[in-house]
């Protein structure tokens, strides 16, 4: 376990004039090059590694597409994962899960296509090894449907990991359950999530792999300003129930949904939390619009956001920090080990990355990396330094940057030794982030 840590990066275009959308857009569909790549950056220590071991893919299902660009830019592509799988499975791993628990609203029959699924299949068919497909989601609510659907797989399927004072989380708990997360009930929320007791939902894939590469999508993050390796991992919890992603009221009022204080938006919070609680009842629609409607009526900015959709919010990288730490140190019996219980991996496809409304709502933007790390921090940073953005402005990856050492590492760039950042900034591209973060990290 105590492998070097590394990242290395290759870049997509050799030519600054291919750096746009239709050039970097058309290798998804050049599946030797995309195998080539991937060969290139597992290398080949890391590919005998995999030789009969149970190997978890973790890629960013978050939504189904609702325009068409989203297939570039809003999940990790369906191409990406299926050259992983090709370059992976000659290696005879013993079986290969591929899975994520999306947004409860996420179509997964949308998501994930048919065509997707026989390719899979086709691919498992020919290494004779064994390839699942798995929604790690325990509940869905559609809320145009109003109609939700609990316990879609048994509780047995899961860890539940209470990791206690351990927790990110603590130092901004109480007793009262001031922790929300949207479309949720936050008295169930409450029941997980409190001072004291800080307990994840983690579905047992994680701790049945001997290897797990996460698979995440370049983009910018309405709540962490941007998502990559580090916050990819969040989909290993099953059940938002217990995933905390800010605290109700405006920052005056202990809370982080908002700056400052206003009393129609706080009128607004208690009606969505009433809402909440009637899910699936023709009281939730009407208690929904009402919050809508008073929220409005408030004349909010880009940093007021029911969801605290802004570069303020104190909780989401909180809870991430603790799905990192779960992720490398948790055991199958609910307990944190001192020392680390497996290696994660993170290989990130940003050929076409994700700007603006990220994550559930991007726009594609021609980013052109993509990269292969044991240490979801060091990734991160490098990628939100060719991003444009400030990393130390990020407090998701400025604190996770705290608990490694990051002098003590090896990143290339198409093989070559990165020895600062400075040496990145000139791959640098514009990229607009999420609306409640545009001013803060784009600022000089």
């Amino acid at each position: 376990m105590n492998q070097e840590k590394f990242l290395h990066i290759i870049r997509c275009f050799q030519d600054i004039n291919d750096r746009n959308i239709d050039s970097l857009g058309k290798i998804y569909d050049d599946r030797a090059k995309l195998t080539a790549m991937i060969t290139e950056l597992l290398g080949h220590d890391f590919l005998e590694s995999v030789t009969g071991k149970k190997i978890l893919l973790k890629p960013n299902w978050v939504k189904h597409s609702s325009k068409e660009t989203d297939e570039l830019c809003l999940r990790t592509n369906d191409q990406w994962v299926i050259a992983a799988l090709e370059v992976i499975l000659p290696q005879k791993p013993i079986s290969v899960t591929i899975g994520d628990a999306p947004i409860q609203g996420c179509l997964w029959e949308k998501a994930i296509s048919p065509s997707f699924i026989a390719q899979i299949e086709q691919l498992s068919e020919k290494a004779g090894i064994p390839v699942g497909i798995k929604d790690f989601r325990r509940r869905t609510f559609n809320p145009a449907s109003n109609i939700p659907v609990s316990e879609r797989n048994p509780i047995s399927e899961y860890v539940i990991l209470d990791i206690g004072s351990n927790s990110f989380l603590e130092p901004i708990s109480n007793s009262g359950g001031n922790f929300r997360v949207n479309d949720y009930d936050y008295q169930q929320l409450a029941k997980n999530q409190r001072k004291g007791v800080h307990k994840y939902c983690i579905t047992r894939a994680l701790f049945d792999a001997d290897i797990v590469i996460s698979m995440p999508k370049i983009k910018t993050h309405q709540k962490t300003g941007m998502t990559g390796a580090l916050k990819n991992i969040v989909g290993l919890n099953g059940d938002k129930d217990y995933l905390p992603h800010h605290r109700v009221g405006g920052t005056k009022q202990g809370g982080d949904c908002y700056p400052g204080s206003n009393i129609l938006r706080r009128i607004s919070e208690i009606f969505i939390d009433l809402a909440n609680k009637k899910q699936g009842t023709t009281y939730y629609l009407l208690l929904h619009r009402l919050s809508y409607l008073l929220w409005k009526m408030s004349f909010p900015k880009n940093t007021h956001n029911l969801g605290a959709a802004w570069y303020g919010n104190d909780t989401t990288w909180r809870m991430v920090m603790d799905l990192n730490k779960i992720a490398i140190y948790g055991k199958a019996d609910g307990s944190l080990s001192n020392k680390p219980q497996r290696q994660l991996y993170s290989l990130c496809d940003g050929i076409i990355g994700g700007q603006g409304n990220g994550p559930l709502h991007p726009d594609p933007f021609p980013f052109g990396f993509v990269s292969f790390t044991n240490d979801s921090a060091l990734n991160d940073l490098c990628m939100t330094t060719l991003m444009g953005f400030h990393p130390d402005k990020i407090p998701l990856i400025h604190t996770a940057l705290k608990l490694t050492d990051i002098h003590n590492v090896l990143i290339t760039l198409d093989h070559k030794k990165i020895n600062t950042l400075q040496d990145l900034e000139p791959y640098s591209i514009h990229t607009t982030a999420a609306p409640g973060w545009d001013d803060y990290l784009n600022a000089n």
